[in-house]
């Protein structure tokens, strides 16, 4: 059996017709930026979210740096996030001159460990960036008690969470912004790059808005410096025929992640995800951890099973981030996931017998 880790053709040839209709809509009026179809994703998006505001932007990078650009974060500012994450999440708050400072993470869902978020507070401290990882929210309760008591800023990096829910609400309505990408492998993704800014608060709104056509409040006129970050209308086009079907998308990959754990249940190597009873994953990834992965890739990799690590370096350890000191055994729980962690193949239409045939090959090859 060969195994499609994301199935992406298998989707488009699902939708091909609502797709090559959305697109060829889009040649014929030839509005390939800020085209109608741009403002029907940002209105869908607040439909589905129930979302005051939704900004498309042109990725889930920018989307980070749109919402920092509009919190006003300066050189010297502190933002506090995770270190396991995409990169980035903490390179867009260097790219602003601000400084990420890291908190360990909780070992078991893998996201920001909120009891380790208080000591680092300072009073250049301006911001929270927890990330939704593999698409499970952070504890958001916690995380906002402490945004209130500090008088800070909460962005949510929902780069691989769209759809997820904190306490039966989307994630939008627990952070100040909740950013989101459109990356193809995503839950929700475009043919290329994509992404989104979502608020409830007016003023961020029409600041997003003005900051992703280079702070033009009006044609060549500029409020403020702003980037180049439009979404085009043909990537809109094509998540604005994929978000129809995406409610349903979401309860199959549930279905998958709920067979995956089933099945893994009860054996003694393979550690499977745990997701919060108070909130639901997008699911954006199925991460088992095994302390013999690169031994266990290679078992799968025979069997035709293709596998991915998220991610394999913590963002301390990474070269680029060596001017802020760190080293080895600063954040030991983000050094021992990364050394373990391994995604199998998930996406809404990995079949019954696709997914007995990968645990059978994972339980059976980690045992050796």
């Amino acid at each position: 059996m060969q195994i499609d880790f994301a199935k992406l053709q298998y989707q488009y040839q699902l939708y091909k017709e609502e797709i090559d209709a959305a697109i060829h809509a889009v040649l014929e009026k030839s509005n390939y930026i800020m085209g109608e179809e741009v403002y029907q994703l940002e209105e869908s998006l607040c439909n589905f979210t129930g979302a005051k505001h939704a900004v498309t932007c042109a990725s889930g990078t920018d989307a980070l740096l749109l919402a920092m650009m509009a919190l006003d974060i300066k050189p010297g500012d502190e933002i506090i996030t995770t270190p396991f994450t995409f990169i980035a999440t903490a390179e867009t708050i260097a790219l602003l001159g601000a400084k990420p400072v890291f908190v360990d993470i909780d070992e078991t869902a893998y996201n920001i460990d909120t009891n380790k978020i208080e000591a680092v507070v300072t009073e250049k401290t301006k911001a929270i960036v927890p990330v939704s990882l593999y698409g499970q929210p952070s504890d958001m309760d916690e995380i906002n008690r402490i945004a209130r008591k500090y008088d800070l800023k909460v962005i949510i990096d929902g780069a691989q969470s769209f759809g997820a829910t904190y306490q039966e609400k989307a994630e939008v309505h627990h952070c100040d912004i909740y950013t989101t990408s459109f990356f193809p492998a995503k839950p929700l993704g475009c043919f290329g790059d994509g992404g989104a800014v979502l608020t409830n608060d007016d003023i961020l709104a029409e600041k997003i808005r003005v900051l992703r056509v280079h702070g033009q409040n009006k044609r060549y006129h500029h409020k403020y410096i702003g980037l180049g970050a439009r979404m085009d209308t043909m990537q809109c086009a094509v998540v604005n025929v994929k978000l129809k079907y995406y409610a349903e998308d979401l309860k199959k990959r549930q279905t998958v992640a709920q067979r995956y754990t089933q099945q893994l249940k009860g054996d003694s190597v393979i550690h499977p995800p745990v997701t919060k009873s108070d909130r639901t994953s997008a699911w954006a990834q199925y991460s088992i951890r095994v302390q013999a992965r690169n031994r266990l890739q290679e078992k799968l990799k025979e069997a035709g099973i293709p596998t991915a690590v998220h991610y394999p370096m913590p963002l301390h350890l990474q070269e680029c981030f060596s001017y802020l000191g760190h080293c080895q055994g600063d954040f030991s729980i983000a050094e021992k996931v990364s050394n373990e962690i391994m995604s199998l193949p998930i996406n809404p239409y990995v079949s019954d017998d696709e997914t007995a045939y990968i645990v059978k090959a994972v339980t059976g090859a980690a045992q050796i």
